[in-house]
Formats: C-alpha cells, sequence, structure tokens
C-alpha cells in the first residue's frame, strides 16, 4: 500500500501536476489523487501547497522527493541487474548531453550494440545536465565543464577548439584566422550562463584583456546561430558542433588557445552498473 501511494507522490512530484503523472501512470486522476491525500492523511503531513490548479512541494514534499528519487534508482537497477542475466536484453538508459553533435553518435553505437536497451536523451547546459545526474533524472552524462564533485566519476571524452563565426556581410567572413585582440568592441550573441562554450570564451577574453559588447543572450546553440545570421552579431562555437551554412563561416582564432573538454560523467554510486558500463565502453570508440 505504502509504496503504490510513494509511487504516485514521486509522479506527481515529478511531472509537477496531477493530471500529468495520472497520464504517466495510466490511472484517473481521481485515484491517484485519493492515493496521495492517503498518504498526506496517514502521516500527518501535507506534501503538496495546492493553488487552484497550481500545486508546488512543501519542504517535507521536497525531501521526501529526494528519496523516492533514490528509491526510483534502486528499482531500476534491480531491474538492471536481472536483466544482466539475461545480456542486457532490455531495459533503459537516459543521458543527459549539452547537445546532439557526441551524443547522437555514441547513441548510435550504443544502439548497434545492444539494440534492445531503450536510450532517451535530454539535452541542456553542462550545468543542467549536470544536476540532472545528481538528482537521478539521468544515468550517465555527456557534459563539457564539470564542478569538482566526489559524487561523481568523470572520464575525459573529447577536446575542441571554441572558434568564431560570422554572417556574410561582416568583415571577418573571407578571412581564414582572426586574432583574440580583433573581437574587442564586437557585437556577440552568446549563450545563457552555465554555458560551457560562454564561459570559456569569457576567460580567453578576460586573459588578454579584450571587452565585447554582448548585445543577445539566448539559451539554444540555435537561437545563437539565427541571430548571427541575421546579422545582430558574431558567435562562438565548439569547431564540431559548426554546421555549414551558405550564410555563415567559421574561423579559428589564432594565438589563443580556447577550448573545451567533454566528459562522460555518472554517479560514484552506479560505477558497479552494467548498462553505464556498457555505454562507457561504446564511447570511446566514437570520440573525436
Amino acid at each position: 500500500m505504502l509504496s503504490t501511494a510513494l509511487r504516485s507522490f514521486h509522479a506527481v512530484a515529478q511531472h509537477g501536476g496531477f493530471s500529468a503523472a495520472a497520464r504517466a501512470l495510466n490511472i484517473s486522476q481521481p485515484t491517484l489523487s485519493t492515493q496521495v491525500k492517503a498518504l498526506e492523511t496517514r502521516y500527518r503531513t501535507p506534501l503538496f501547497i495546492r493553488q487552484g490548479r497550481d500545486i508546488r512541494l512543501t519542504p517535507e514534499g521536497r525531501e521526501l522527493f529526494q528519496t523516492t528519487l533514490r528509491l526510483n534508482q534502486c528499482e531500476s537497477e534491480a531491474e538492471e541487474l536481472l536483466n544482466a542475466f539475461k545480456g542486457l536484453e532490455s531495459g533503459s538508459l537516459i543521458i543527459a548531453a549539452v547537445g546532439p553533435f557526441h551524443a547522437i553518435d555514441v547513441v548510435v553505437a550504443f544502439k548497434a550494440r545492444y539494440p534492445a536497451i531503450d536510450v532517451a536523451v535530454t539535452f541542456g547546459n553542462s550545468r543542467q545536465s549536470f544536476d540532472r545526474l545528481l538528482s537521478f533524472e539521468a544515468d550517465v552524462g555527456l557534459i563539457a565543464e564539470l564542478p569538482a564533485d566526489d559524487r561523481v566519476v568523470t572520464l575525459p571524452y573529447s577536446t575542441h577548439e571554441v572558434v568564431v563565426f560570422v554572417n556574410s556581410m561582416h568583415p571577418f567572413f573571407d578571412r581564414d584566422s582572426v586574432a583574440i585582440t580583433e573581437l574587442e568592441g564586437q557585437s556577440v550573441i552568446q549563450r545563457e550562463i552555465g554555458s560551457t562554450t560562454r564561459t570559456a570564451i569569457q576567460m580567453a577574453l578576460h586573459k588578454h584583456g579584450v571587452t565585447i559588447d554582448a548585445v543577445l543572450d539566448i539559451g539554444s546553440r540555435e537561437g545563437v546561430w539565427k541571430a548571427v545570421e541575421q546579422g545582430l552579431g558574431i558567435g562562438f562555437v565548439a569547431d564540431f558542433e559548426f554546421v555549414a551554412h551558405p550564410n555563415l563561416r567559421a574561423i579559428p582564432i589564432t594565438d589563443a588557445s580556447v577550448v573545451t573538454q567533454y566528459y562522460l560523467a555518472f554517479l560514484r554510486e552506479r560505477r558497479a552498473s552494467r548498462m553505464i558500463e556498457a555505454f562507457c565502453a561504446v564511447a570511446p570508440a566514437r570520440s573525436a
């Protein structure tokens, strides 16, 4: 009985509402609401603050959610262990990645070797992807710059240079390279805080005493590319992420080392997971 109620609570907390949770569990909303209410009543502890259709976790609810996240992960690991006895013939893997370029390559390689495993990929900047690992929302991360954290194992994956890219009307368009000092005063379209590319270029600019004009922050690579194409400014991207376009050109920075390092990451407590081990074994063969 308690496990059923906890599963219902977890679904509401995870999906942010009773309707979405009921759909995810494939049960009726009244049944779900009754189970959560019974849990609150049994322990005389409010778990959600209800304001019309909006809900949010109480402090007690947030603490319980951290526990049910671990319970959910333990259940997944138990299923994984049982599946391991028959050679990874079923199961699921969730990857948190900073972008599709490396992630899709690795997923293709992994699926070729383990076609029966269901794989899901969530995208976000490095901070968001790292937080998904810590909250048990992802099994493994493909992440750029990482904070030091004893809870997480990191494996170097690949290193890439950061390049400038401009549209066809920009004076740099016909150049084979630029010096970092030539970026002085340039209008720049930059990624959001938490982006490794943004951090890398900001550190390099600061080191060389170069000041740019950051005219716009955009929370996606696609948004930056579109703004640069429209002539709002220049952008920066890891070299392997630049997509050829007739109106855009990537240009190396010749006199400064601006690089991003990519890592595979997973929780230390999950290092014995056969699924994670299998994924990490596939990944190095795809690194650039």
